[in-house]
């Protein structure tokens, strides 16, 4: 069974064929008896006894309602039952047309159409085919060849614990759009975390699988904006039936739309057409639909149908990830250092963190230099505030119990272990080397050891310094890890 909606004027009974009407009240009074088992007196009787069957013909059945406010509560509250009726009286083939009353002064009726497969129902009660559909469409067809960029796919979008609901739900969609529990699909999270780009992923790989849909991709300001040139221009209707004919629609940033009255009307009766006829709606929004301050209540009621998924700022693993994909995207390799620091350092947005990654090439494509920490921290100064921390004991000792795969019960421990004894000793030249804290405090924190034995741990390492490449590799990686950590 499938739903439409006709808004119009008042009608007048006399230009309807009594027969017609005669099998339309008992068509309907069928439908009745089978809704009155399913809910209570009081809801049968405030919902259900007002509405006036108006026509029965080709098993489509349509009944007038008093008011826009009535079909909605209906289509809301009693969507199931009134469903099951229709397929228990016409059959699965079975076809519901409301008709609104509307206000006979109102020059213009809106009319709300909610096609049913290849026919759409008209205000000229005229069926279009799809092909029809098809043709209209393609007089926009730049509209849908310019609004999605071909860069943002699933392949290019780094998968964390950070969007894993969000990204699940995207390729959901992309490979059943319209047919599954997410619609609506809204996701959203702060700026700069990766909405435009999972929503475009969407619109990409449903492009690809599916030749035949129209896909729409369009800002929030964008609709808005072609809303009001369309009302300034007479074209609103061409605007509408543009906008209910698209097989996936993605709207960004709604947040834009609180507010805007005349538009959120124009959402809702697009929402709804698309809704009912199994197309796939895709919202992004910087923060969950419900705190969205300045939205009507029955689109926020109408966005919660499907699945709201948030994208929260990434984990130091998601950034690294981001970067190396940054990297190999463009055929560039870095420092580990390098990306530990700028993972470190940027860790709200994603957007400044490929920022990072474009002006340090730039810059080295610049000057012709390469690419260190000390040019990093230079070059990226005015993106990354760099706030030093005072150098503690407890860092250097988290650094080198790190870096050796030991414990801080180790390196505090009384074990002569090579690998243990070493990593204890190279603490304590570090310690003397890069603070100011004394032989005696040094000694206290790894352990209670005496200055004695921080002074012969000192000069052990200094000496094996000198004559050994490897023990230097380690004293000079450990002090960038380090520096990267007190920052």
């Amino acid at each position: 069974m499938a739903l439409s909606l006709q808004s119009e004027a008042v009608l007048n009974i006399s230009d309807v064929d009594p027969l017609k009407m005669e099998t339309a009240q008992s068509v309907w009074n069928a439908c009745l008896e089978v809704i009155k088992n399913k809910i209570n007196d009081q809801s049968f009787d405030t919902w259900f006894k007002p509405i006036i069957p108006f026509q029965y013909s080709g098993n489509e059945l349509t009944i007038q309602v008093p008011s826009q406010f009535f079909f909605e509560w209906i289509e809301e509250n009693f969507s199931s039952q009134l469903k099951h009726a229709l397929n228990e009286v016409l059959g699965s083939d079975g076809k519901l047309v409301y008709q609104i009353v509307m206000d006979k002064s109102q020059e213009h009726p809106v009319t709300i159409e909610l096609p049913h497969q290849n026919i759409v129902k008209t205000e000229h009660g005229k069926g279009i085919t799809e092909s029809k559909d098809r043709a209209f469409l393609e007089r926009f067809r730049t509209k849908f060849e310019n609004q999605i960029n071909k860069n943002y796919t699933f392949e290019t979008l780094i998968r964390g614990d950070c969007n894993s609901l969000a990204f699940a739900a995207s390729r959901s969609v992309s490979q059943n759009p319209g047919q599954g529990a997410f619609n609506p699909l809204v996701i959203y999270g702060g700026v700069g975390l990766g909405k435009t780009h999972m929503v475009q992923a969407i619109g990409n790989e449903v492009r690809e699988k599916f030749k035949s849909k129209y896909v729409l991709y369009v800002s929030s300001e964008k609709f808005a904006f072609d809303f009001v040139n369309a009302i300034q221009n007479g074209s609103i209707k061409d605007f509408s039936e543009f906008y209910k004919k698209v097989d996936v629609l993605i709207i960004d940033d709604i947040q834009f739309f609180a507010g805007k009255e005349k538009t959120q009307e124009e959402i809702f009766h697009i929402f709804n057409t698309l809704h009912q006829s199994n197309k796939q709606i895709i919202f992004s929004s910087d923060r969950p639909i419900k705190e969205i301050k300045g939205i009507e209540d029955r689109l926020i009621s109408r966005f919660n149908w499907g699945l709201s998924a948030d994208i929260q700022p990434p984990d130091y693993e998601t950034r690294k990830a981001i970067i190396q994909s940054k990297l190999k995207q463009n055929g560039v390799e870095l420092d580990e250092n390098v990306i530990d620091f700028i993972a470190t350092n940027v860790t709200q947005n994603v957007r400044e963190l490929e920022g990072c990654i474009v002006k340090l090439l730039a810059a080295r494509s610049l000057v012709n230099q390469e690419i260190d920490l000390s040019f990093t921290k230079s070059t990226l100064k005015d993106i990354i505030r760099i706030q030093s921390k005072q150098l503690s004991l407890e860092i250097i000792e988290k650094a080198v119990c790190s870096y050796f795969s030991i414990t801080p019960n180790d390196i505090k421990g009384k074990s002569k272990k090579k690998e243990i004894a070493s990593g204890r000793q190279i603490a304590m030249y570090l310690c003397k080397e890069m603070t100011d804290s004394s032989l005696k405090t040094i000694g206290l924190h790894f352990g209670g050891r005496d200055h004695s034995t921080v002074i012969h741990a000192y000069n052990t390492i200094h000496k094996k310094i000198q004559k050994s490449t490897e023990i230097r590799g380690h004293i000079e990686e450990l002090k960038k890890r380090i520096e990267i950590m007190s920052i």
